[in-house]
């Protein structure tokens, strides 16, 4: 990826933030030291061998969650269940691509035969096969962007929710962007999926919560992931980052699977139809 396409889209997509304080990195352990419990509970996480998905399903296992985690490779899965099993986490895996029906029904399916019911889904498959001008983006492209970051993340949640009545309520997490917030020049269709989600979890909000199913969302900022690799493996690009940030660093995966850990908690029951922003303070409303 070129550097100074880099330095530029980062330069005039983003807002700048004159506050420049410093803190200390947080671990990941004190966000796995929460007093909520979730012990009983059965969340799915899509997308959840790496990155944000992983550190998600293993801040819902440190809480007592039975996490079953999905991915495109059987090897990613395996991989996943291995490292949950070693941290003493309840843990099932399948293979799903969220983009295929059948998938998506086959791990909803498996996860109340082997597990009894779900309680909580985590949406956090998403693509992003395009880099460059919105302009010079094909309807092809679109369908695959909005196919799987917003549809599938929809239809997923149409497939969870009779079971999560029947278990008496639930919660469900949509995984977005601080792109949803402020787009990114060369990131646009994908952008702009990820304002959908925050559209999605207003609209779903009050009509599920007569079924005692909340919907929440998450916004990331710049989080050390390999999907945002190109973001921050420069140090050029990085540092054209910080200045749009208080907290100068890149976030942390678990940093955001804290957050969506608390979305599902009881500590949370008050709470719908939001989406919290973790972005180390960068400017980022609508």
């Amino acid at each position: 990826m070129d550097k100074v396409m880099l330095r530029c889209f980062v330069s005039r997509s983003l807002l700048t933030n004159p506050v420049a304080g410093q803190t200390r990195k947080m671990s990941g352990g004190s966000l796995a030291g929460s007093q909520s419990s979730l012990a009983g509970k059965v969340a799915i996480v899509t997308a959840s061998t790496d990155g944000i998905g992983l550190a998600a399903a293993q801040a819902l296992g440190q809480r007592g969650a039975h996490v079953v985690v999905s991915s495109r490779r059987q090897s990613n899965v395996d991989k996943a269940v291995a490292l949950l099993q070693s941290e003493k986490i309840q843990v099932t895996g399948t293979t799903c691509n969220v983009g295929k029906s059948e998938d998506r029904e086959r791990l909803v399916n498996m996860t109340v035969e082997h597990c009894g019911g779900i309680d909580i889904l985590v949406s956090n498959a998403a693509v992003n096969p395009f880099f460059g001008n919105i302009m010079d983006s094909t309807a092809a492209l679109w369908d695959k962007i909005l196919d799987v970051n917003v549809k599938a993340a929809f239809l997923m949640t149409q497939l969870v929710v009779p079971h999560m009545e029947k278990r008496g309520g639930g919660s469900v997490v949509f995984v977005s962007s601080v792109a949803g917030y402020q787009p990114m020049q060369a990131l646009g269709p994908y952008s702009v999926s990820k304002t959908a989600l925050l559209g999605l979890t207003r609209a779903l909000a009050p009509e599920l919560a007569q079924s005692h199913i909340r919907v929440n969302c998450v916004a990331p900022g710049i989080i050390k992931t390999r999907f945002s690799q190109a973001l921050w493996h420069d140090e050029d690009v990085l540092d054209e980052f910080k200045k749009q940030l208080s907290i100068k660093r890149v976030g942390e995966p678990e940093e955001i699977g804290g957050v969506i850990a608390f979305l599902c908690s009881k500590d949370a029951s008050y709470i719908t139809g939001e989406t919290i922003t973790v972005t180390g303070g960068m400017s980022c409303r609508l």
